[in-house]
């Protein structure tokens, strides 16, 4: 395979990464604003969107810091096949912590796949573990404590109010809640739009190097660049408008967790902790920190509930979070490596990879349709079901139960004859109808009787004392 047609390949696959980002993260923005009624969904996501596009062109630290702070971009033995895998092991995480409803972050998932793939095909020394260090481990460890104290000092302060739960103090809030949600927007385009931006610069960077290498003498395609320069002017264009696309798309698995999976929110709570968040990632992200806007939200959320009503935080929702967040790094690097291994073997390897990540993709939204979530029911739960409720309810209203003639009318006709079927798609002998019966008069009593015969007699007279009136007149 040529070289050009290599990098564009991967272009499409690192703007594929972007729009999985968009949508997988659509809820740190909008999450709370949705919970509370603030915005409705669909325009929530329409906002969302566009502040994630114009926060895509605001600054470049974070692309420069993917681009050459993580990996040494002048190693010859790091090419595009390397940046190809880590966004295959980034795209296949997004789309899994996706399917279960989980917050995970999408920094983290290309920060680790990166870090495999870079592993595998230049050694640890590709590797600038500084930066690593400073830019990714560090903030992952301090910025949502800072969010989540910051939610938290703020939501003890608002509710000491005295007016703070009436109808206008809340109208107040709602309002204030949608200004700071498009400000997180804004902030989460500045940080997680400018990543894809680094990834494409990182694949010009290395993919430049090689066609000088292969073909000397020969002047450089157009879409060359230096190592250590900025995003081009087209790659920040595409990468703005792809995250943007992906947060319109909705990503409402996730939106129901971090909406309704953590805490329940009201809108004094939801403003502040969008406020916090926002103010973390906004600083993050001119520092040049590769944050995940994921922890920050989360963070805050945590905060302002452990602020107001701690007995109501969800703490298995926390706990399988904190999980997901534990396992994003290693187990994307374990993939992103894998699929470097792969890929070194040439076109076949570099194909198979591909192969690979369209297969994932299309099992995971075949699962994903098991238990449809959109805007119209992210409200309706708590939680994010994937495989044992949602196959009863596609499949068992369908197909009939062959075993249940077999069994006695009472144990057929039992809600739990069906509870060893439910997952092999069976439904119980449903239960014959009894006929309505015929509404009967009440047969007539002996009191009854002398009553109504009472009655005549008494109209009988009123009328012959009437004649006899009239008689005599």
């Amino acid at each position: 395979m040529s070289i050009e047609l290599i990098v564009l390949i991967v272009v499409v696959t690192a703007l594929v990464f972007d729009f999985t980002n968009g949508f997988h993260d659509a809820a740190n923005a909008m999450a709370t604003c949705v919970a509370t009624g603030a915005f409705k969904p669909k325009v929530a996501v329409l906002l969302a969107a566009v502040m994630n596009l114009v926060g895509a062109f605001l600054s470049t630290e974070v692309a420069k810091t993917i681009a050459s702070g993580i990996v040494d971009d002048t190693n010859v033995a790091i090419g595009a096949q390397t940046v190809f895998a880590a966004l295959v092991g980034a795209i296949l995480w997004n789309l899994l912590t996706w399917l279960f409803g989980l917050p995970s972050s999408s920094s983290h998932a290309i920060f680790g796949a990166l870090i495999g793939a870079v592993i595998v095909q230049a050694g640890i020394n590709g590797v600038l573990w500084y930066g690593v260090a400073s830019k990714i481990l560090l903030p992952a460890l301090v910025a949502p404590v800072v969010a989540g104290v910051a939610s938290w000092a703020g939501t003890k302060i608002a509710y000491k109010g005295l007016h703070n739960d009436n109808k206008d103090s809340k109208k107040r809030y709602r309002n204030g809640q949608r200004v700071s949600s498009l400000l997180v927007a804004l902030s989460h385009g500045t940080s997680d739009g400018q990543k894809t931006m680094g990834i494409i610069t990182l694949v010009l960077v290395v993919s430049t190097a090689q066609f000088a290498a292969a073909n000397p003498g020969v002047d450089l395609p157009w879409w060359h660049q230096a190592p250590g320069s900025g995003p081009h002017w087209w790659v920040m264009v595409a990468a703005g408008i792809a995250i943007a696309l992906g947060t319109y798309s909705g990503g409402w698995r996730i939106m129901r967790t971090m909406g309704k999976g953590m805490a329940e929110i009201e809108p004094p709570q939801g403003f502040i902790a969008e406020t916090a968040g926002m103010s973390c990632i906004l600083a993050s992200a001119h520092l040049g920190f590769g944050l995940s806007t994921t922890h920050v939200v989360s963070g805050s959320i945590m905060g302002t509930g452990l602020a107001r009503t701690p007995e109501e935080v969800r703490w298995n929702t926390a706990k399988r979070m904190l999980i997901a967040w534990g396992l994003t790094l290693p187990a994307a690097a374990l993939v992103g490596g894998a699929a470097a291994w792969l890929a070194h073997f040439g076109s076949w390897g570099f194909l198979a990879v591909l192969a690979i990540l369209l297969f994932g993709a299309v099992a995971i939204k075949i699962a994903s349709s098991r238990n449809h979530i959109s805007h119209e029911n992210v409200n309706d739960a708590n939680e994010v079901t994937v495989l044992a409720k949602a196959a009863i309810s596609s499949v068992t209203t369908t197909i009939p139960n062959p075993l249940a003639p077999a069994l006695p009318d009472y144990i057929a006709d039992h809600p739990l004859a069906a509870s060893p079927l439910r997952l092999t798609g069976l439904k119980p002998k449903p239960k014959p109808k009894k006929p309505k019966k015929k509404k009967t008069p009440p047969k007539p009593t002996h009191k009854n009787k002398e009553r109504k015969d009472a009655q005549v007699r008494a109209s009988v007279d009123k009328a012959k004392a009437k004649e006899a009136e009239r008689g005599e007149s």
